[in-house]
């Protein structure tokens, strides 16, 4: 369930008409809404850390909503973002979403879509972080040299600070605490990006090989994320606690 209240939306849209309708609909469902009318401004807002979510335009005065994405993701800030745009040509949302934006919707939209996708990324974003905290409080993950320190989300690799995008970090983390199971690039879509991304396997495929080229010292013969020929990727390595405790039992 989304609670209310507190609940922080940036509407970064240059179209007066529209940037009205939708805080007007977030306002009914009781969030607080903060209105910017163009790129700089929005980025500026955005960078706060203070939002739940941002609803952004891709066609931006000042800096386009590309840009925006980008810029925020770069920052490591890990707030979903939906990207609103007129335009309906595929490569636009690939692209979108390899810079870091969760959802996409292209104008016109209905607003009871977009009232379940602000929702739903609410709901999602909650859930990462109780499921992070589960796992992660105090708990470091080593894989040689490699280390994930969960609680701080922080990745080390022969004792440099890796540095990672929030969907790398994400992609990460999910198969680092699951060694061993295979995930196709739809549960990949799914679990990581939140939304049925029928189509765009393409995203998956260009994040796995940026993580490979941080995390594997060859990136054409990964030994971290490997993957598994029509079913998708694991991660083979094992964490060298869970091996010292195999090794030690009778």
């Amino acid at each position: 369930m989304v609670e209310p209240g507190n609940r922080q939306i940036l509407v970064v849209e240059d179209d007066p008409d529209i940037a009205g309708l939708v805080a007007l609909h977030m306002r009914d469902l009781h969030f607080h809404v903060h209105v910017e009318s163009d790129g700089r401004s929005g980025l500026r807002e955005a960078l706060s850390g203070k939002y739940d979510v941002v609803i952004q335009d891709l066609m931006l005065p000042g800096m386009d909503g590309m840009d925006v994405c980008r810029e925020v993701r770069k920052a490591d800030l890990t707030v979903p973002i939906l990207m609103l745009t007129a335009r309906t040509d595929e490569m636009d949302k690939i692209l979108g979403l390899e810079l870091g934006a969760d959802d996409y919707l292209t104008k016109p939209f209905s607003i009871r879509e977009l009232v379940a996708r602000v929702k739903a990324l609410i709901r999602r974003s909650g859930m990462n972080t109780n499921a992070e905290s589960d796992v992660s409080e105090g708990q470091t993950l080593h894989f040689g040299t490699l280390q994930i320190d969960l609680g701080r989300r922080r990745a080390d690799l022969d004792g440099r600070m890796l540095d990672l995008t929030a969907k790398e970090w994400e992609l990460l983390v999910l198969f680092a605490t699951s060694p061993g199971r295979i995930y196709s690039r739809q549960e990949l879509l799914d679990l990581v990006w939140g939304y049925q991304y029928d189509g765009y396997s393409h995203t998956v495929n260009s994040h796995i090989n940026r993580l490979r080229g941080k995390i594997e010292s060859i990136p054409a013969e990964p030994r971290f994320i490997v993957t598994k020929r029509g079913l998708g990727y694991l991660f083979a390595g094992q964490n060298d606690k869970d091996a010292t405790r195999a090794d030690q039992r009778p």
